[in-house]
């Protein structure tokens, strides 16, 4: 279709269409709603998430000190992202080597290494493909509703098809080891042994991994080898995500939990109860509702422990976490540890001015023994406010009007200068010391 012919459809002139095309024009919501009727798409395939999360991803690359602390204008970072993604995602590569080549020197002396990169690169991949696997989540939902999984029976009917299908037998390791694994597989006994003690989600999700790599193994290699990974430690790390995502879909079928989740406003606990499931496991499962003409809610979903490490992270929102560094003080997944079992819900305001419905509750993990490691963690739940009618947790706050929670990625890339929770300035910014006034911070920061 030619310019001409196309600004014919859409009703307007040939050099405005051109102007878009080149950048020079934004897309306006009149142009958007007859774009959608020319092509017969929704609105949202005109969305510029991937673009932005280029955009943010290569803003927080750049903001490392290694690129001298000279703050690139905005215009100039959006003109990259828009015009040469390739430059873009070099730039962020090669961020990225530099900070695992800093972390492996900076280790020598302890001789830890870099162990948790591969899970960075990975966990990148996945925010790169709106955390979710077409082939994997259609090829586990058929087998889900082959067996048929239903709640309660999910576990049975999983041991089942391992017994029958593949020769796999289970058994339950009751022993009081302090250390011992949720999931052990003895490739040559043929048996997959789980945690007697553990959690019946727990146990059938352990069972659901399990089949996930002898039904879908061969998918889950292909994958793992094409997604351009660095290192062999991150292709084996996406093997166990990518499985991770086939049990989660095998438990929670995608047809039949976006269903219920939208009947349900998307109570993460009714959820649970519905289909045998953790708490953890439905919010994970619900920021992978991203199939191309069934898209759910997008949601972002992440678990942290009491340090502020984030052990889990995934979106299908614009939502942007920090590639390292903290994360904001303010946001309620760190307040969930004084309060827990108890939801917390929050309005959230980014410094782009975007506001989400943030959700969190504290998690307990205990063993079976006295003196066992328990662990906690606080899981976050979120999306974009345009959705908040769709929520239950919404009820009752003034999403639109009333005051928001002012958060930020990390304090090195938020520039609000009204922050009391501030621990540190903005990379890039310049400082203002007054010795004769004293704020909750000891300096005002500006453009550098």
């Amino acid at each position: 279709m030619t310019q001409a012919e196309l600004a014919g459809k859409l009703d307007i002139s040939a050099s405005y269409l051109n102007q878009i095309e080149q950048n020079q024009r934004p897309l306006s919501a009149n142009v958007l709603i007859a774009l959608s009727r020319v092509f017969r798409v929704d609105v949202a395939a005109f969305s510029d998430d991937v673009q932005d999360r280029l955009l943010y991803d290569l803003k927080d690359a750049l903001s490392d000190p290694a690129f001298g602390g000279v703050e690139a204008p905005s215009a100039e970072v959006k003109s990259v992202a828009q015009n040469a993604p390739t430059v873009a995602r070099a730039l962020i590569r090669l961020q990225g080597a530099h900070r695992a080549t800093l972390d492996r020197y900076m280790a020598l002396d302890q001789g830890a290494g870099d162990q948790n990169l591969p899970y960075d690169e990975v966990r990148d991949y996945f925010h790169s493909i709106g955390n979710y696997v077409d082939a994997l989540d259609t090829a586990a939902e058929s087998l889900s509703e082959a067996l048929p999984i239903a709640g309660a029976e999910s576990h049975e009917r999983i041991k089942a098809r391992l017994v029958q299908r593949h020769g796999v037998q289970v058994a339950y390791d009751r022993g009081l080891d302090l250390r011992k694994p949720i999931r052990r597989f003895d490739r040559s006994a043929g048996v997959v042994t789980v945690d007697g003690f553990a959690d019946r989600p727990t146990q059938t999700f352990a069972l659901a991994h399990q089949l996930a790599l002898l039904a879908a193994g061969g998918q889950i290699e292909a994958i793992a080898r094409g997604a351009g990974f660095r290192s062999p430690d991150a292709v084996a790390v996406a093997r166990v995500a990518l499985a991770n995502h086939f049990a989660g879909a095998l438990v929670l079928p995608y047809g039949r939990f976006l269903q219920a989740a939208g009947s349900l406003r998307h109570d993460i606990v009714a959820l649970a109860a519905s289909f045998g499931a953790s708490l953890e496991q439905v919010c994970h499962r619900l920021s992978t509702m991203q199939r191309p003409g069934m898209e759910g809610v997008p949601f972002y979903f992440l678990r942290v422990d009491r340090a502020g490490n984030i052990t889990k992270r995934h979106s299908a929102t614009r939502f942007q976490f920090a590639r390292y560094g903290g994360a904001c003080p303010l946001w309620n997944v760190h307040e969930a540890f004084e309060t827990p079992d108890r939801l917390l819900t929050q309005v959230a305001e980014m410094p782009d001015g975007l506001r989400y419905l943030s959700m969190a509750v504290a998690i307990t993990k205990r063993g079976a023994v006295a003196g066992a490691p328990v662990r906690r963690y606080a899981l976050g739940l979120g999306c974009e406010i345009a959705y908040a009618d769709r929520v239950v947790f919404a009820d009752g706050l003034d999403v639109k009007k009333g005051a928001a929670a002012r958060i930020g990625t990390s304090c090195r890339l938020c520039d609000r200068s009204d922050c009391a929770q501030r621990a540190f300035p903005p990379v890039g910014s310049r400082l203002s010391i007054d010795p004769d006034l004293r704020r909750d911070v000891p300096y005002e920061h500006g453009q550098g």
